[in-house]
């Protein structure tokens, strides 16, 4: 069974006009693979994921995860569904301000509610996961984008999420500073099985 499966999936905007963003898309994506959703700006790709990660609805059409739609969740299954199956990374990093990278890694296990005598341990693994063990105790403010970003990959993976979502990760990176991101992805998805999808305009 597909842990993502799409059938002829549609969204429309309704602000005073209709606004058609997606028109009959349909796909499956496996565990372990690593799919790139490519197009150029305002191609409304954001918008798909949006909705594979839950995060919205989609207008028509059918969206499975892991064999169960959006309305076979009650509000707090999804919120845990996000949580503990999903990882999320966006272009613009989210980490919060004057907060060290360890305090922003822990972060979704508070959520989770995992101890506080394992939330070091296991956000520490994922630092080092990430290569950033030396800046385990900076702040966000002290970090260069390269390395914020790396702080919000180890964030999406503190819970060992069943798919991460990455949102033009290296949109607002160097090339330098990118190549290591995809590098870490691509290492993830190799060696980990981690199911990744891709959002870029890239080609």
């Amino acid at each position: 069974m597909a842990l993502i499966s799409v059938k002829n999936l549609e969204k429309t905007y309704y602000d005073g006009v209709q606004t058609p963003a997606l028109k009959d898309i349909s796909f499956e994506i496996k565990q372990g693979e690593f799919t790139a959703i490519m197009g150029p700006s305002g191609s409304v790709k954001s918008t798909l994921l949006h909705i594979l990660g839950f995060l919205d609805r989609q207008t028509k059409g059918q969206y499975f995860f892991d064999g169960k739609t959006i309305d076979d969740y009650s509000p707090k299954e999804i919120a845990r569904l996000r949580n503990k199956k999903m990882g999320f990374i966006f272009q613009s990093f989210n980490l919060l301000a004057r907060t060290t990278v360890l305090e922003n890694v822990k972060l979704p296990l508070l959520y989770a509610g995992v101890k506080e005598s394992l939330r070091n341990k296991m956000a520490q693994k994922a630092i080092e996961a990430v290569g950033l063990l030396p800046r385990l105790h900076h702040e966000s403010s002290q970090l260069s984008g390269g390395e914020k970003q790396r702080v919000a990959i180890a964030r999406a993976l503190i819970n060992k999420p069943n798919i991460i979502f990455a949102d033009e990760p290296t949109g607002n990176l160097d090339s330098a500073s990118g190549q290591i991101v995809m590098d870490i992805f691509e290492r993830l998805n190799k060696e980990e099985g981690q199911t990744i999808i891709l959002i870029t305009h890239e080609t």
